[in-house]
């Protein structure tokens, strides 16, 4: 009999951690490989942890409520395979890309849970997050059930009590006093802090005057992490910009002219970021050196796989980038399914971890808010991002048989940043000219 480590999955470059929600499977039970064993959550998607092979749960090495790291054991499982067959996970060799994802991991404090709050009361059920902001805000078992959860089946979600909280802040009769308000704190808390390999410090956030008609709203959990990667990028990588305005007509025409037989055949749309993606995917295999990361110590790592992460915005108005693996390797359609299902599914919260992690470029549509361009910041540990702009129609100049001539065309602006550590200005227009290049080359009678 041989002993199998089951470990806490990783559930995306900037999560250190996860809570166990739920035990699927006691000790001493028989389990099958891809069965579920527990419910885990994080601020950016709840998940269940299957378990990848058969055997007998023979210990739990975490009670319910706990916060676990990435990679900790979380229980252990006896196999009929032998030990040779079946090493433990923890006995695997280092490899080095994993050591670039821990070097960005946000070492985030385990979060306390309120012990008069329990976890399921007159049928519903509160997750450890939302019990900890109710044990810190002093909400009582009484106030959370009068809040309506818009999560599944009603669950109260983070949002709805922040919500509430708000509501409950703007119904108190006496404003805060701007003196006493304004005590913010300089410094980042431990539970926030960021390791970057950085040779300086970051200046802290200046204070902030504050007036009695001003209204004050606490971060929430994954506001908080988003803010904090993002300084971290800044810090990291010495941005630049490049821009290129692309001819995308043949593109809009073709997408205009198939866009209802497609929906009628596949029963859902086709948008324009699946075919951003494929020049991306085509683009990165020209510049293969865009499709890199750097460690801590200042090596170059040249990733295998074209994993394209797409920026989505949530309900809650935070980003979450679920990731198309080896994009290079699907077709438009494929690309347009899987974009339409990993959007959806985002939108609901129903991502799996593994769908938010190893991405190695990353594209965002800011086109969708009628932006014409952006300036993105990078996603760590990637070296480069890519914003879409919105497509708009100008006059252009085109050069015909019988002269120039003055046309409509549909156009728009890619905005490329990149890290000027290792993506050089030539490097880095180049990419975002061969994209544009690829896009104004679009067949319109490509049939999909």
């Amino acid at each position: 009999m041989a002993k199998f480590e089951l470990v806490m999955p990783k559930m995306g470059e900037s999560v250190a951690e996860a809570t166990i929600i739920k035990w699927l499977k006691s000790e001493g039970e028989t389990i099958e490989a891809e069965e579920s064993v527990l419910e885990i959550a994080t601020d950016k998607v709840d998940s269940e942890v299957p378990s990848p092979v058969d055997g007998v749960i023979v210990k739990l090495l975490f009670a319910e409520d706990d916060v676990v790291q990435v990679g900790q054991p979380i229980a252990i499982i006896e196999t009929e395979a032998s030990a040779a067959a079946n090493p433990p996970a923890t006995a695997s060799a280092p490899v080095e890309t994993e050591v670039i994802a821990e070097s960005i991991n946000h070492a985030i404090a385990a979060t306390s849970v309120a012990a008069d709050i329990p976890r399921e009361a007159n049928g519903k059920f509160y997750s450890p997050l939302v019990r900890s902001i109710a044990k810190e805000e002093g909400v009582s078992l009484n106030e959370l059930e009068t809040i309506q959860g818009s999560g599944s089946e009603g669950r109260v979600t983070k949002e709805d009590i922040l919500g509430f909280l708000s509501n409950r802040e703007k119904s108190m009769p006496t404003a805060v006093p701007a003196a006493a308000a304004i005590e913010t704190k300089s410094s980042p808390s431990p539970a926030a802090t960021v390791k970057a390999p950085a040779t300086s410090t970051p200046p802290s956030a200046p204070n902030v005057s504050i007036d009695a008609q001003d209204e004050i709203m606490e971060m929430d959990r994954m506001r908080k992490l988003i803010a904090d990667h993002m300084v971290m990028s800044k810090h990291v990588s010495p941005h630049v910009t490049s821009f290129v305005e692309v001819d995308v007509t043949n593109l809009v025409n073709w997408r205009n002219n198939i866009k209802d037989s497609f929906f009628k055949r596949e029963k859902e749309k086709i948008t324009f970021t699946p075919i951003f993606i494929e020049a991306l995917a085509k683009a990165i295999k020209d510049f293969p050196m865009i499709n890199i990361s750097v460690t801590p110590d200042n090596k170059i790592v040249k990733r295998a796989n074209i994993n394209i992460g797409m920026a989505a915005a949530l309900p809650s108005g935070n980003l979450i980038v679920p990731v198309i693996k080896n994009a290079d390797r699907l077709n438009l359609l494929g690309i347009t399914k899987t974009v339409n299902d990993l959007a959806s599914r985002a939108r609901n919260n129903q991502l799996k971890p593994d769908e938010i992690q190893g991405g190695t470029y990353t594209l965002t549509n800011v086109g969708t808010f009628g932006n014409v361009m952006g300036t993105p910041i990078i996603n760590q540990p990637q070296v480069a991002i890519m914003a879409a702009g919105a497509i708009v129609k100008k006059p252009a100049v085109l050069e015909t048989a019988d002269g120039d001539v003055i046309a409509i065309r549909h156009k728009m602006f890619l905005s490329h940043s990149y890290d000027h550590r290792v993506v050089d200005g030539a490097l880095g227009g180049s990419f975002v000219r061969r994209v544009a290049d690829y896009l104004e080359a679009f067949d319109p009678n490509r049939e999909i």
